[in-house]
């Protein structure tokens, strides 16, 4: 297994698409977080657990998004999400959805940890940081 990139299967359905069989823009990002959150789940992670016994949630705080071709009903693809890097609690991800080879959109997400209190920014704790593979 990759410690830094997954790859999602996914099947394009009707509920995904507009009346002309063309994914809807929007569904991207549900795809990309289904990557992300596989990304955690390969690893271990449970968000319920972690904030419960850490105190931290993760949050998306940006996406930098280029569409490139579009997906249509019926296609096979893959999600796909690499962590690019973290500092300061903060994990960049580079992500994209593909059609075999041809990339349809890539993504640039940055997830910041935050309290689960009161949502400010926090410092990935080192033994969670450990835990997923990272450095905090």
């Amino acid at each position: 297994m990759n410690v830094r990139r997954i790859e999602v299967p996914l099947r394009i359905y009707h509920e995904d698409t507009d009346a002309g069989g063309v994914v809807y823009h929007a569904n991207y990002l549900r795809y990309m977080e289904r990557a992300r959150t596989d990304w955690l789940y390969e690893r271990g992670f449970d968000h319920e657990r972690v904030a419960h016994e850490h105190g931290i949630l993760f949050m998306v705080r940006s996406i930098e998004i280029k569409f490139q071709r579009p997906a249509r009903l019926g296609d096979n693809l893959l999600a796909v999400a690499e962590l690019a890097g973290v500092r300061h609690g903060l994990m960049t991800f580079r992500q994209s959805v593909m059609r075999g080879e041809q990339s349809l959109v890539r993504a640039q997400v940055v997830v910041a940890c935050v309290t689960a209190k009161d949502f400010t920014v926090a410092v990935i704790p080192p033994t969670l940081a450990n835990f997923l593979g990272v450095e905090g």
